[in-house]
């Protein structure tokens, strides 16, 4: 039996983390919509800090997606902002007409251009004000509550946030990880978290990985410090509308980049079978000292290979490598939730 992991639909290129100026970006959602559609992105995801604004005049079918969606933060009590902890996560609409924000307070959070925006913002009036405190049960119901009310939740650059495995390892509910940052790599983050990755899955966390530009635009085009089309994800879905990007995101028909593409992914005989743009390097990666790799001989590049799937792992994914250092990264994927069919081996 052969089992798409990313199904054989159209792969649109988006950006799941984006200020404007709704809150602290520099360009308008209008400005970010035709720069990203230049450089060939088909979704944007406007997760302005702690306020929701639609923007359904963005739309342009086929073409181009805006996506319904917020940042929210929980900070730790510090003496001093350079050494609190934080923890960001977005919240992203995976339904039409999903604008009704959770976890909301009517006084407190917002900041920059987002206090001038509190008559638009749409929350249950009966609801008492939320509030937030950095503990991990907060931060879980946070997530929780996001994901119930309809949202793909992501746990953003951790590392930026100054959270280390004690902090993330404790945190449910999340969709999915920011396994790659750009507006905190161009900073001097290590924002690219494939240990992270590795940690939490290893704490039995289920989640997936996607990566964005967390752009907020304050140096120009072409300066170093750019923080646009750094990383992207690659969302498999059958057409470009909420409803199918949004059952794409739930269904974890995606992955995360900073260059190659995935051709085609699919688990046939127990194997896995990849094809993918000229790399250097193609990984699988397991949850157990099972892993292999298939690398480039001489000066040629690496465009299709496959994997065994070994007996008794709890996940596997697949990272493909070019020589630039970008990469390509795979959810993990968990035997227990793949058919049998498809696993079962040929004798």
């Amino acid at each position: 039996m052969r089992y798409p992991l990313l199904p054989d639909v159209p792969a649109f290129k988006a950006n799941l983390h984006c200020h404007t100026t709704c809150s602290d970006g520099r360009l308008t959602p209008e400005e970010i919509r035709d720069i990203y559609m230049k450089e060939g992105y088909s979704i944007v995801a406007y997760t302005d800090h702690d306020v929701l604004i639609p923007h359904p005049e963005l739309y342009i079918e086929g073409k181009f997606l805006p996506l319904n969606g917020y940042e929210m933060e929980i900070n730790k009590e510090a003496d001093a902002w350079a050494t609190t902890k934080t923890c960001h996560m977005c919240l992203i609409a995976t339904r039409p007409g999903l604008t009704r924000m959770v976890c909301y307070h009517r006084s407190r959070y917002l900041f920059g251009n987002a206090v001038n925006l509190r008559d638009r913002l749409d929350f249950d009036p009966d609801e008492p004000d939320y509030e937030r405190s950095y503990t991990p049960a907060c931060i879980s119901d946070m997530m929780r509550r996001g994901r119930e009310a309809g949202y793909f939740v992501t746990y953003n650059h951790p590392q930026w946030s100054l959270e280390d495995y004690a902090d993330y390892t404790a945190y449910r509910n999340m969709h999915a990880l920011e396994l790659m940052n750009y507006g905190c790599i161009v900073e001097g983050y290590p924002d690219d978290n494939g240990l992270v990755y590795q940690q939490m899955l290893a704490a039995g966390i289920r989640l997936g990985c996607v990566a964005s530009d967390d752009n907020h635009n304050s140096r120009q085009p072409g300066d170093p410090g750019w923080d646009s089309f750094g990383t992207f994800t690659v969302i498999h879905a059958p057409a470009l509308t909420v409803t199918d990007v949004g059952n794409a995101l739930l269904e974890g028909h995606y992955y995360a980049s900073s260059g190659p593409y995935i051709r085609q992914l699919y688990l046939e005989d127990g194997t896995v079978y990849v094809q993918c743009d000229p790399a250097q390097e193609v990984r699988f990666m397991t949850s157990a000292r099972a892993n292999a790799a298939c690398r480039a001989a001489g000066g040629e590049d690496v465009t299709s290979c496959s994997f065994r799937v070994p007996d008794g792992i709890d996940w596997f994914r697949i990272q493909v490598m070019d020589r630039t250092g970008a990469h390509a990264d795979t959810c993990a994927y968990f035997p227990d939730e793949l058919p049998a069919e498809a696993l079962a081996k040929k004798a």
